[in-house]
């Protein structure tokens, strides 16, 4: 690893997000952290701490108490970007809004989070004020704007804060159906910036390509943490695009980038809309796969097609991101593993979170600096997933080798994972369910060329019923958003059922998902 990356990571232990931002502007004030490739403009860490003070005071004249909740609806670009960072500079709780999560989801999360104040933007604006009006209390809403940048004469009369504060809140589903908010603290999220530094060898002369949401664990805490961590820099366009995706990285120098594996599929597959080759860009040196398994043969037929090395990643909500990596190259990268253990450390456990012989398959468990607080006003789920000596479970099966590469093998929690988005069946199970005609409903996962899965449901209906699959799918969206609906729904008389008459999600998957 460089040496001037391990130097980093040593000075950020302790620290807090503003903690390390005062420490950049001090030491480069005049480096460049963040580049909108839309217009070219820059913001060093300079300004991006008078920014993040600017953010931090404007939050405080709303009457915002530190520690208090304030969310953000925001699509990516350095703006936005500034934002979240000066949250949690302020020593706010920055609350994260999957803008396609749904009205239902984000009523959920501003009323389970008691948000205070919400950042829009004239884009989301109307998303953010459709789910408001499902609450008796609903916060403020601040449109982020230019002058919302501008420096106040009071940006200094910040609180103190600590590098165990609460820095961030991030909901992930469950298999309950409601999503489960991970609290971070401030140290954590910088642990797992700190994460992708020590994996990908990342130094100040490093410039990421950020294409994932801010909402996102991978887009937050690995492409905007992870170059403040090491003093580079990040590139942030609006939003993944095939066609401009090899260009903005030619043309803004980025070494690097982190996608899903979705996104790994696109760009091998479409990859006559794209304007520019990786061939052509001498500084790029890998991209990294995180968020969902990676298919070894999507994966071999991007690096025999471009010549670019992908490295596999595994990373959860709960742990800031990056808990395993393959090493970059010459390293032994071993195709269908998410790697080894980066910063904290990983064991496969059994039923008993005893540690398992090399392989042998167990739960995945996770112990380290960048591990979640607690889920958020939900004590049965944190002492089901937290260990009273610290390990994390991440209900994922796996095993390890001898040399301790971790291997996946599948999953003791019913999630879908699609595009590298965790999604509960039991949520679109409540979608259909809401339909005055459908008596039973299952959701479950089938396998998915573009996006890793694809979600289709089993339902079966009242027996006068004229319902169609368009109607319930209509439904689905409105009520948790296209992303989470069903592709397919299969009607049947009854759904199949165990002892205890309850539905089978595996019997399903085994008609239908194949």
């Amino acid at each position: 690893m460089n040496e001037a990356a391990a130097i980093d990571a040593g000075q950020i232990s302790g620290l807090s997000v503003r903690g390390l931002i005062d420490l950049r502007a001090d030491t480069t004030p005049d480096a460049v952290f963040l580049t909108d490739p839309v217009t070219g403009g820059t913001i060093s860490y300079l300004g991006l701490r008078d920014r993040c003070r600017a953010v931090a005071a404007r939050i405080a004249r709303k009457g915002v108490k530190p520690g208090q909740a304030v969310a953000y609806a925001l699509s990516n670009g350095p703006a936005s970007a500034v934002c979240v960072l000066g949250i949690m500079y302020g020593g706010y709780l920055a609350t994260a809004i999957n803008l396609v999560a749904g009205n239902d989801t984000i009523s959920y999360v501003l009323s389970h989070s008691s948000t205070r104040l919400v950042l829009a933007q004239q884009q989301t604006q109307e998303l953010v004020e459709r789910a408001l009006q499902a609450l008796d209390h609903p916060p403020q809403t601040v449109l982020v704007n230019d002058d919302f940048f501008e420096i106040c004469h009071d940006a200094a009369d910040l609180p103190p804060l600590a590098h165990d504060d609460d820095g961030l809140l991030m909901y992930t589903s469950g298999t309950t159906g409601r999503p489960k908010g991970v609290v971070l603290r401030q140290s954590s999220v910088l642990a797992g910036g700190v994460n992708a530094v020590l994996a990908h060898q990342l130094t100040a002369s490093d410039r990421a390509l950020c294409v994932l949401p801010l909402y996102h664990i991978n887009g937050l805490c690995v492409t905007v943490m992870g170059p403040l961590a090491s003093g580079g820099g990040v590139v942030v366009p609006p939003k993944f695009s095939v066609s401009s995706f090899w260009a903005t990285i030619r043309d803004h120098a980025c070494t690097w980038f982190s996608v899903v594996p979705t996104q790994i599929s696109y760009l091998l597959h479409d990859a006559e809309k794209a304007s520019g080759n990786p061939a052509d860009i001498p500084g790029l040196r890998f991209g990294r796969s995180a968020s969902a398994p990676l298919s070894p043969d999507v994966h071999e037929a991007f690096e025999t097609k471009f010549g670019l090395p992908i490295i596999e990643t595994m990373g959860l909500t709960e742990t800031a991101a990056q808990i395993l990596s393959n090493p970059l190259p010459p390293g032994d990268r071993r195709i269908g593993s998410p790697g080894l253990a980066i910063g904290n450390e990983v064991m496969i456990g059994d039923d008993n979170q005893n540690e398992t012989a090399a392989g042998v398959e167990g739960e995945v468990l996770v112990r380290g600096p960048n591990v979640m607080r607690v889920y958020l006003d939900n004590p049965e789920a944190t002492a089901a997933s937290l260990t009273e000596d610290g390990w994390l479970r991440t209900g994922d099966l796996g095993r390890m080798d001898e040399d301790g590469y971790v291997f996946i093998t599948g999953r003791l929690k019913e999630l879908i994972i699609k595009g590298g988005e965790n999604i509960a069946p039991r949520e679109v199970d409540e979608a259909l369910y809401a339909h005055p005609d459908v008596v039973e409903a299952a959701a479950f996962a089938c396998t998915c060329e573009r996006y890793g899965q694809r979600i289709e449901a089993g339902v079966a209906l009242s027996s006068q019923s004229s319902v169609s699959e368009a109607d319930l799918i209509t439904l689905c969206t409105s009520k948790i958003g296209a992303f989470k609906s069903p592709d397919r729904i299969h009607f049947m008389a009854e759904l199949p059922k165990g002892p205890s008459g309850k539905i089978q999600r595996i019997k399903l998957q085994e008609l239908f998902g194949r």
